[in-house]
């Protein structure tokens, strides 16, 4: 007895050191792989900031604290417009971001956030992860030092705030609006000037009257940003971007310099939080729109079919010109297009086909 006491006892202590020895273990891993998450959202802000914050924690509770994250809000360490080449020299390992901000490094790298009438959050998921246009996304990045990952999708958006009425294309010519990306050129080709302004500036500048409209996303953010207080006009279908992809950059050296395990937590972490958000957006999106209409007045209009028709013509110059930039560009385009075109023609006999039934009577 008196043995079997001395060996369970020995087992207990042998089992509390050893869990020491993992602890210490855990902390001198953390602190070989501390990260900055920077963003070009402002802290804290509901979904896109908030989202943010989520993935960094969820990075650190899958890695056991071997990785810790910490999150800067636009402007903390560098702008909103600044993630790109911050994340790219290694001023931080992680930005949380949307590609078609970065016009200006690659204009296909817009196709891998979204397109005027193209892709659905769900199209765009299944030709990011099943259709190629991950590995196509990551080429093109790798020419920066830079991997991208999906993490966050704002659905179909809204398609913006107006102080007047748009009954006509007319009423586009000259109308400085903030609308980045592909759907910026397709306002520039409709005759208004389009704005490129990071989300925590708009409200002042369509208040001050610096643009006369601004798109930023959905019902939930737009709430959230006060657009009600400074336009009275809420239009839509969100042409411009009908299935926005979020996106988590990381410095590839960085990436690279994690084991593999960790490696995969950091991919799974961002593969988790896509869903997550787009399930957010779902879930706020309709109680958002009633608050605007029924407690601020809102009021909600749809683009005119002739604005629509005008702007979907147009869209298809800018994507036909993207094609001819490059090799490259000609080879996303031709992949972006191809999926397209396959899920319109299930989407027909699937999703539209059971949406018409069941709002039918």
């Amino acid at each position: 007895m008196q043995r079997r006491d001395f060996f369970k006892q020995a087992g207990v202590a042998s089992l509390a050191l050893g869990a020491g020895a993992a602890g210490i273990g855990t902390a001198r891993a953390a602190a070989d792989h501390q990260w900055k998450l920077i963003t070009s959202w402002p802290k804290n802000f509901p979904m896109l900031g908030t989202g943010a914050n989520r993935l960094a924690e969820l990075i650190g509770e899958l890695s056991g604290g071997r990785i810790q994250v910490k999150v800067y809000g636009a402007g903390e360490l560098v702008s909103a417009f600044e993630v790109f080449d911050a994340v790219a020299r290694g001023t931080a390992e992680m930005g949380h971001s949307v590609a078609s901000y970065w016009k200006g490094k690659s204009e296909i790298a817009q196709f891998f956030a979204g397109v005027p009438f193209g892709m659905t959050a769900q199209e765009m998921n299944g030709w990011l992860y099943h259709g190629g246009g991950l590995e196509l996304w990551t080429e093109l990045y790798a020419r920066f030092g830079l991997i991208p990952f999906p993490a966050g999708n704002s659905e179909v958006q809204m398609g913006g705030w107006f102080n007047k009425e748009i009954k006509s294309t007319a009423d586009l010519q000259g109308l400085k609006m903030r609308m980045p990306g592909l759907g910026g050129e397709v306002i520039r080709r409709a005759g208004g000037t389009p704005v490129s302004l990071p989300g925590g500036e708009l409200f002042t500048a369509l208040e001050s009257g610096v643009i006369d409209a601004t798109e930023w996303a959905s019902p939930y953010i737009d709430l959230a940003s006060g657009l009600h207080k400074a336009a009275r006009y809420y239009y839509y279908p969100g042409f411009h971007e009908p299935g926005t992809t979020l996106e988590a950059m990381v410095n590839r050296a960085a990436f690279e310099a994690l084991p593999a395990d960790l490696q995969a937590i950091v991919r799974n972490a961002c593969k988790a939080i896509n869903q997550d958000l787009l399930a957010e957006q779902t879930a706020r999106n309709p109680g958002a729109l009633r608050t605007l209409i029924e407690r601020h007045g809102v009021l909600l209009r749809a683009y005119p079919d002739d604005v629509i028709a005008e702007l979907k013509r147009l869209t298809e110059e800018v994507v036909s010109e993207s094609a001819q930039k490059d090799a490259f560009s000609r080879k996303v385009v031709a992949s972006y297009r191809k999926f397209l075109q396959e899920s319109k023609e299930w989407s027909r006999i699937s999703e539209l086909a059971y949406l018409q039934a069941r709002d039918q009577g």
